[in-house]
């Protein structure tokens, strides 16, 4: 008896370092940051010392009219950056995919933006932005166009910001779809190209849909990545000019930092990562119908050959 309840209690045992860990590690900070959100906090005060206010937090964030501009910038470049992204890195996974000399070279340059610090990515290419002696504003002028208020506009801003987050994050996307692709069955490629399929047809009949549970899975985590940028931000235009490229995650530090307001900092997490939940929920579903419908094809493919 007492060696079936051992057994029993053994991998549990094992088990526990790895989720005191967890406890200390992951789910103590959110319950004390959701804590936090119920109180009307500032730095200069212990957290006991707060005074409870309840929902006020969530409630003036909803009636806050930077907040909400905040999170539409958030929503946009999000977007606009991972789709971006995605089909850039899909596209040069695809074109690079050949046995080709001074391939693997190639590859490896396509990957250094990601190697590189966000801040340092931030700093150069706020130096390329430069409205003087910035290299686009100088090309510009020595083709004879007029140049371009890169980070004093807020539309110009906006797309700046765009450019240096798919110039860094477009090679992540690219190793993720190219480790799909060479992993694909090649009688799957090799029965279509039997049944007379052209080579798009394949890519996009055969190819893309049995790469789509990894292609879910990466555009998955550069979303959730989308939505908590900010050094290169902070560093290219911090939030300005006026709130045209304020994302939430630079909303979050200000109200903090600057504000002193930690409670509706903490308030303001709470709802990020409410959304960046029910995006991963909504992205694991179509994650999971996408795997059974890859393995049918699989399926389907092996029986063709």
């Amino acid at each position: 008896m007492k060696t079936a309840l051992a057994n029993r209690m053994t991998p549990y045992l094992f088990l526990a370092p790895a989720g005191i860990v967890l406890v200390a590690a992951l789910l103590y900070p959110i319950g004390y940051m959701i804590y936090a959100s119920f109180l009307d906090w500032n730095p200069s005060q212990r957290i006991g010392e707060a005074d409870w206010v309840g929902l006020r937090n969530y409630v003036n964030l909803l009636g806050d009219a930077a907040f909400r501009e905040s999170f539409g910038v958030t929503i946009k470049f999000a977007a606009i950056v991972v789709t971006l992204e995605m089909v850039l890195g899909v596209g040069l996974a695809l074109l690079l995919d050949r046995n080709l000399r001074g391939m693997s070279i190639l590859r490896t340059l396509f990957i250094l933006p990601m190697m590189i610090a966000p801040i340092v990515v931030g700093l150069m290419w706020r130096y390329m932005y430069h409205p003087t002696v910035g290299i686009f504003n100088r090309t510009l002028e020595n083709i004879g166009l007029s140049s371009v208020p890169w980070l004093s506009d807020g539309g110009w801003a906006f797309t700046s910001i765009i450019i240096a987050d798919v110039w860094q994050w477009t090679p992540f996307i690219f190793i993720l779809s190219l480790a799909a692709l060479q992993s694909l069955p090649q009688s799957a490629i090799e029965a279509s190209r039997i049944d007379g399929a052209s080579p798009w047809q394949t890519i996009l009949y055969v190819k893309l849909p049995l790469m789509m549970p990894v292609l879910i899975v990466t555009a998955l985590l550069r979303l959730i990545d989308a939505f908590k940028v900010l050094e290169v931000i902070l560093v290219l235009t911090n939030g300005g000019p006026g709130l045209s490229t304020e994302i939430l995650s630079l909303r979050i530090a200000r109200t903090a930092s600057e504000f002193r307001e930690l409670g509706v900092a903490a308030a303001m997490s709470n709802f990020l990562l409410i959304l960046l939940l029910v995006l991963t929920v909504a992205m694991y579903l179509y994650g999971k119908a996408a795997e059974l419908r890859a393995a049918r094809l699989r399926a389907a493919a092996e029986e063709a050959a």
